[in-house]
C-alpha cells in the first residue's frame, strides 16, 4: 500500500536477538519483495511417517497429519513434502493402507473407546509394521511400540494440571495422559460445532498455537512419537515454539530496533536517502549494530518495478471491451497478446473475449480496488501495469472510461541468456573456463603452423624417450605410454 501511494515505509522486524531496519521508497530504493525470500521448510513425508530422527519430524507429524486425519480435512502439504514419494513407491502404498485404516477408525468418533482406538492404532499397531520392514533397521535403531494399558494403569497417579505446567517435560505417562484428554476434549468440541452447524461442509478443527485443546494433542502426540522413536522429548512451550514457527520477542531487542527506526525516520523527514542505511542487529561478529547502503530497486521485481497509474470508470457504463480497446490498446499501445487480472483472477485474455461485453461492475472492478495488465507479447513485453479504479460519471457523448494522466510504461530488461555448461560447470582447457582450443601460442606453435598438427614433446631430462602426443582435435587428449 505504501509503494501504490508513494509514502515511505520504515520496515523493521526482530527474530529474537536479531533486527534489521530498512527504509523503502518507491523508484528509489530496494522494497521488501526485491530480493527471494527462503521457502518454508518442508519434509519427505517417507522421513515423517516412517523414519522420524528429529524432535521437528515428530512436530510435523502431529501437527500435519494426525491432528488433520482425525478433525480435519487433509495433510498440510507446505511441511509434508511429496517429491520423493515415487522414490518410495511401495512405502507410500502402506502409508495410504495406513491412512485409510485411520479414517475407519475416525468413523468411531463419539465411542467411549476412540482415544484407546487412536492410541492402539498409531502408536502400537502401526509401529509393529515398521518394525516388520527389517531392511530400514540395519543401521538405525527400531521403534518401540507402546502399550495403552500399562500407561494406563499409571496414569491414574498424573496430576491433572500436567498440561498447565508448558516448562518441564513430560515424561511418558504424562504425555499419555494428556493425550488421551486432549482427544476427548476434541472430540466434544468436535461434535459441538457438528450439532450447530448440521447442513453444508463439515465443521473441522485446525491447528492454532495458541489453542490449549490442539497444542496439547499436537505436543504429547510428539512426544510419544519421539519416545517411539528414541528421540529427545520436548517441553510443551517448546513445542508450541517449532509447530507454530515461533522466535521469542526479547524486549531488548525490540527497543534497540524501535530507536534505530527513529534516527532513519529524521533522514526520511529530510529527503536524505542518500545517507539511508540498511541496518542489522546481530549478536554475532565484532559489532552489534551493522549497516548497509541501500540498494536500488530491482527491475525484473513484481512488486515495485510495475508501472502504475488511474482509471475513471463510469460503473453504469463501462464495459471490459472500454477497457481494453479505447484504453489499453488505443492509448497505451498494448498488441493483442496480454491479460488482466483483478483480486478475482483473470478476467481477460486472449482467449477469454466473452467477457468483453461485461460491465466491470460485474467482473468485480469497483472503486479503490486494482485491475493488473501483464503484457504477453514475445517481442520487447511491457512491465506489468497496476491500474487503480476511481468511479466517475461520464455522460454520452464521453467514454465511459478514462485515463487520470499519461502513464509511461517501460519494457521488461532483458535477461541474459545462461552460459551453456556441460555437467553443470563451464567446459575448462588447461584450467581456462569457456575455451575448447588453446591459440597458437599456447600451443608453441609456430607462425604458419596449422593449429590441427599433431607435436611430440621429447622429454629431455633424462630417463627414456616418451612422447606426449597433443592432439588440438576436439577428441580426447593421448598420452603415450
Amino acid at each position: 500500500m505504501c509503494l501504490a501511494a508513494d509514502v515511505p515505509l520504515i520496515e523493521s522486524g526482530t527474530t529474537g536477538y536479531n533486527g534489521q531496519v530498512q527504509v523503502i521508497r518507491k523508484s528509489r530504493t530496494e522494497c521488501y519483495d526485491c530480493t527471494s525470500k527462503p521457502v518454508p521448510k518442508s519434509f519427505p513425508v517417507c522421513t515423517i511417517r516412517s523414519t522420524p530422527s528429529q524432535p521437528i519430524h515428530s512436530i510435523v507429524w502431529a501437527k500435519s497429519y494426525l491432528l488433520p486425519e482425525l478433525f480435519g480435512t487433509s495433510e498440510d502439504d507446505v511441511e509434508m513434502d511429496h517429491s520423493e514419494d515415487s522414490e518410495n513407491a511401495e512405502e507410500i502404498a502402506n502409508l495410504r493402507q495406513e491412512a485409510q485404516a485411520l479414517k475407519e477408525v475416525k468413523n468411531s468418533m463419539g465411542s467411549s473407546d476412540f482415544a484407546k482406538k487412536v492410541f492402539e492404532k498409531v502408536f502400537s499397531q502401526d509401529i509393529v509394521r515398521l518394525r516388520s520392514m527389517e531392511e530400514m533397521w540395519k543401521s538405525r535403531k527400531a521403534p518401540e511400540p507402546l502399550s495403552y494399558e500399562s500407561l494406563e494403569s499409571e496414569a491414574s497417579s498424573v496430576d491433572s494440571l500436567i498440561s498447565t505446567q508448558d516448562q518441564t517435560t513430560w515424561n511418558l505417562v504424562e504425555n499419555f495422559a494428556v493425550f488421551k484428554d486432549s482427544t476427548e476434549r476434541l472430540v466434544k468440541r468436535l461434535k459441538t460445532l457438528q450439532a450447530e452447524v448440521p447442513e453444508g461442509p463439515p465443521p473441522i478443527v485446525t491447528f492454532d498455537k495458541d489453542d490449549v485443546d490442539t497444542l496439547d494433542f499436537v505436543a504429547a502426540g510428539a512426544n510419544l512419537r519421539s519416545a517411539i522413536f528414541s528421540i529427545d522429548l520436548k517441553s510443551k512451550f517448546e513445542i508450541k515454539q517449532m509447530a507454530g514457527n515461533i522466535i521469542p520477542a526479547i524486549a531488548t531487542t525490540n527497543a534497540m530496533t524501535a530507536a534505530l527506526c527513529v534516527l532513519q525516520a529524521f533522514k526520511v523527514l529530510k529527503d536524505d536517502y542518500e545517507n539511508a542505511k540498511m541496518i542489522f542487529l546481530e549478536r554475532s561478529g565484532a559489532r552489534a549494530i551493522n549497516t548497509d547502503t541501500l540498494k536500488p530497486p530491482n527491475p525484473e521485481c513484481p512488486v515495485c518495478s510495475v508501472a502504475q497509474g488511474k482509471i475513471f470508470v463510469d460503473p453504469d457504463r463501462a464495459t471490459l471491451n472500454h477497457l481494453v480497446e479505447g484504453v489499453l490498446r488505443l492509448k497505451l499501445g498494448y498488441g493483442e497478446e496480454f491479460s488482466i487480472s483483478n483480486q478475482l483472477g483473470t478476467i481477460y485474455d486472449p482467449d477469454l473475449e466473452d467477457n468483453l461485453p461485461k460491465k466491470l461492475s460485474e467482473l468485480g472492478v469497483e472503486k479503490d480496488r486494482f485491475v493488473t495488465v501483464i503484457d504477453e507479447e514475445d517481442q520487447r513485453p511491457k512491465v506489468n501495469l497496476e491500474l487503480l479504479v476511481a468511479e466517475r460519471r461520464a455522460p454520452e457523448p464521453e467514454s465511459p472510461i478514462s485515463l487520470e494522466t499519461e502513464v509511461t510504461i517501460p519494457a521488461k530488461p532483458n535477461v541474459p541468456a545462461p552460459e551453456v555448461t556441460t555437467n553443470g560447470a563451464a567446459e575448462q582447457t588447461n584450467g581456462t573456463p569457456g575455451k575448447r582450443k588453446r591459440t597458437a601460442e599456447e600451443a608453441e606453435l609456430e607462425n604458419g603452423d596449422p593449429l590441427a598438427r599433431k607435436v611430440a614433446k621429447i622429454d629431455t631430462n633424462g630417463g627414456d624417450i616418451n612422447p606426449i602426443v597433443l592432439d588440438d582435435d576436439t577428441g580426447a587428449i593421448l598420452i603415450d605410454d
